[in-house]
């Protein structure tokens, strides 16, 4: 495929196509997407500069609070449909490179950046099979065996997910297949595809797409996980991940009787706020499994602007950051990541 439209070409498409999709109106996104090609926009710059442009917008919208999880959901299953046009409206021709199996990784929801991809490659000639969100590594290894890919391509736009998607990379190079992984789970640079063991990294559809092209390497013998991350044989990330309904009960509990506000809170006020700690140390038992304190401060950096769209402080995460500390303190690492997130909350304000 060539560099496709430029910005200036796409823009306009990409504007329509917003348009349509905050309208809810699908006959006019279906419009927006075969006006785009017969207006002579290659397909891949439709799929990726039009409707990934607006899936992203759809994404930052929805972070400043100008729209509703609901309306994002509408949203992205509108931009769903969109690739299901462009699909259907054109179909390469001409042998076909190879076969590729893409997925995201188990309980990974985000789907759409993933069949983005799914789409480049299928332009560009390869016979792909999408599995879509949420695919259990034991399916995967599956249809490995069945189908026989050249190479898997991994997605994973949540860095909690990290764990599973480290076992399902290791699972499907110990079956000889290559492992290139994508999203904004593995950091904007790739940081956290490299301890993992991934055999490739990709910013983007277009750059895995050539990375694809010019071949990936041989995947590595058969390891166990501790070898890819020998801290791990602390026994912290275990322990903690076990004990993690524990934690947050603790410190729901604690703020309640600590801080007369949280203990006010009506049923669905303490339902939200025992989710957001969940996350919390779902966050911070991925930050020990990788041994990387700056994932976790990557996490409550992006809790504390959320929150602060919503008008709440962010400097509210803090006694939750202070009650956990207390009941890890027998821990060697898990302090350390805890002080880390204090701090980067405290530069914030």
């Amino acid at each position: 495929m060539g560099a496709g439209a430029s910005p200036s070409t796409a823009e306009p498409w990409a504007r329509k196509l917003w348009d349509a999709v905050i309208a809810l109106d699908e006959d006019a996104a279906a419009d927006v997407v075969t006006g785009a090609l017969d207006s002579g926009v290659d397909a891949e710059s439709v799929l990726l500069d039009v409707i990934g442009a607006v899936q992203h917008k759809v994404g930052v919208e929805w972070a400043a609070d100008r729209l509703s999880v609901a309306q994002e959901h509408a949203a992205t299953a509108l931009n769903e449909r969109a690739v299901a046009t462009l699909s259907l409206s054109h179909r390469p021709e001409g042998e076909r490179r190879g076969r590729v199996l893409v997925a995201c990784v188990d309980q990974e929801w985000h789907a759409l950046p993933a069949r983005l991809l799914a789409e480049t490659l299928r332009l560009r000639g390869w016979q792909v099979d999408y599995l879509g969100a949420r695919t259990p590594t034991p399916h995967l290894v599956g249809h490995i065996h069945r189908t026989g890919p050249s190479a898997v391509c991994l997605s994973s736009s949540l860095s909690a997910r990290l764990p599973l998607a480290h076992a399902a990379l290791t699972a499907c190079q110990a079956a000889g297949v290559p492992v290139m992984v994508g999203g904004l789970a593995f950091g904007h640079d790739g940081r956290y595809a490299r301890p993992l063991g991934a055999d490739a990294w990709a910013p983007d559809a277009r750059t895995a797409a050539d990375r694809l092209a010019a071949g990936l390497p041989l995947p590595p013998p058969p390891h166990q996980t501790v070898h890819d991350l020998p801290h791990l044989a602390d026994q912290e990330y275990t322990l903690l991940r076990r004990d993690s309904r524990r934690l947050v009960r603790e410190t729901l509990t604690g703020l309640r009787a600590r801080h007369p506000s949280v203990g006010a809170y009506g049923e669905e006020q303490l339902e939200r706020t025992a989710e957001d700690l969940g996350h919390i140390v779902e966050a911070l038992t991925t930050a020990l499994y990788l041994d990387e304190d700056g994932l976790f401060v990557d996490f409550l950096g992006w809790t504390a602007e959320i929150l602060t769209a919503r008008g709440v402080p962010a400097d509210s995460l803090l006694p939750a950051l202070d009650l956990l500390e207390e009941q890890v303190r027998d821990f060697l690492r898990a302090p350390r990541v805890l002080r880390a997130g204090r701090t980067a909350l405290r530069d914030h304000r």
